[in-house]
């Protein structure tokens, strides 16, 4: 029978039909092996509009998440009810589970599996500020969790699942194994492998979310692997707590160094780019202000490490400040990620370290005196060429021969020709001299008395 004869006796027919399969089915496969947040969410939207492109078979996400951010989950869920390719959701390996925005997610694919040993459920909606949960209202939370309910519904029911018990998971945060989702109706298969579960889905009546009924043609399935791009995993690895931190503070040590050190250049630019990131991430992390108020004071307390003589104790306490701002700085409240205590240890000391001789090089060069230009010659010492008569106006300059050089002078007092004299001070060309034997300014303020043998 030739292809257009077997399409058309599958439409007299009146009943769904594959087409004769050319070569091996394609089947797309995503991961889901984190928190749900918007990078996530990009990756899988991506992957399913690239499959319905391609012509793909079959979608496979494979999960194991604790959950993750609303709209990202919804974002997702949108995606795989309007694919023109099915979708099959499977929580997998062994001990993984769909928590939460995973359980919401399951629950919309045409197709739920699950492997032996893993879990679902415990889907109720978290407020949360900072980062930690916080106690609201009770309209206010019977609010969340009715549009919560009222969102399930409109999928799950129309993909055939338990309703009532779907909304125990969250009305009540219930959780299910797979054998329990496989009896309540909330997954259809409890397979032990990727390739068990093409197997079975070979060949398999399923109903699309727009009422569509198709079968699924798996025959020798060439199983594509998409990873995120370059771009995607350059920013899910941003947004990690770990990696946030230590992007803040090269980002504050980079533009504290411009700061303290103009010129430099490369620190500062450094240190914006870096700081830009940071903010970018903190815009998707679940940030603690206490956290950033600790981290601010820490740097305070390094900076009067330095200008002041503490024994330590300025530098000990901003270090144990970072440390807890660190470990306070970022916690989801579904999996109490935060940033490590060995990363946080491993960049405190570095940046104290960093910071409080940075700071004491800038104090210490400020009692400095200058190296260049007009500015080095005050203190230094040279003789009268032409007498200086004294008192203010043209008239009562002389000249000075200092370093060689025949500058115009003037002082307070006459100086006759020949007499060594010191500078005190420069005003564009004319020096401001006073004698060698005369105390220095330093010495008359503090009292002091020159030997004058």
């Amino acid at each position: 029978m030739t292809l257009a004869v077997a399409v058309s006796a599958a439409i007299a027919a009146g009943t769904p039909q594959a087409l004769p399969s050319a070569g091996p089915s394609r089947v797309l496969e995503l991961r889901i092996d984190d928190e749900i947040e918007p990078v996530m969410a990009e990756y899988i939207d991506a992957g399913i509009e690239q499959a319905g492109r391609e012509g793909a078979a079959l979608i496979l996400i494979t999960m194991d998440t604790p959950g993750g951010v609303d709209t990202s989950m919804r974002a997702i869920i949108q995606h795989i009810v309007e694919s023109n390719v099915p979708v099959a959701v499977y929580v997998t390996p062994s001990g993984s589970r769909a928590a939460s925005a995973g359980f919401f997610i399951l629950l919309s694919a045409d197709i739920a599996a699950m492997a032996p040993a893993t879990h679902t459920g415990a889907a109720s909606p978290i407020a949360a500020i900072g980062g930690y949960p916080v106690t609201i209202d009770e309209t206010m939370k019977n609010k969340i969790v009715n549009d919560a309910t009222a969102y399930m519904r409109s999928y799950a029911a129309r993909r055939g699942r338990n309703v009532a018990l779907a909304e125990a998971a969250i009305t009540e945060a219930k959780a299910f194994t797979e054998k329990e989702a496989l009896d309540g109706k909330l997954c259809d298969l409890v397979s032990s492998s990727r390739e068990d579960l093409l197997a079975r889905l070979d060949g398999r009546m399923i109903s699309r979310f727009d009422g569509r009924t198709d079968r699924l043609v798996l025959t020798n399935p060439e199983i594509v692997d998409l990873e995120m791009s370059g771009r995607q995993r350059f920013l899910a690895r941003i947004v990690q707590p770990d990696m946030f931190f230590i992007l803040l503070l090269v980002g504050v040590i980079g533009l504290y160094t411009e700061f303290t050190h103009p010129g430099l250049v490369a620190p500062g630019v450094i240190g914006a780019i870096a700081l830009l990131l940071a903010l970018f991430a903190m815009h998707l992390l679940p940030i603690n202000l206490t956290g950033l108020l600790l981290i601010a004071l820490a740097l305070a307390l390094f900076i009067l490490e330095a200008k002041y003589t503490s024994h330590g104790v300025l530098g000990g306490g901003g270090v144990v400040a970072m440390l807890l701002g660190a470990l306070m700085l970022v916690r989801s409240p579904l999996t109490g990620a935060g940033v490590t205590i060995g990363v946080a240890l491993g960049a405190t000391l570095p940046f104290a370290a960093i910071t409080i001789i940075l700071m004491r090089l800038v104090l210490r060069s400020r009692a400095w005196q200058p190296q260049t230009g007009v500015e080095e010659l005050v203190r230094e010492t040279g003789r009268v060429t032409t007498s200086i008569d004294g008192g203010a106006g043209a008239s009562t300059r002389g000249m000075v021969r200092v370093h060689g050089e025949l500058w115009q002078a003037t002082s307070a007092a006459a100086i006759p020709e020949g007499t060594a004299v010191r500078v005190v001070r420069v005003d564009g060309l004319t020096l401001y001299v006073e004698p060698v034997d005369a105390p220095s300014r330093s010495e008359a303020a503090g009292g002091g008395i020159r030997d004058r043998r």
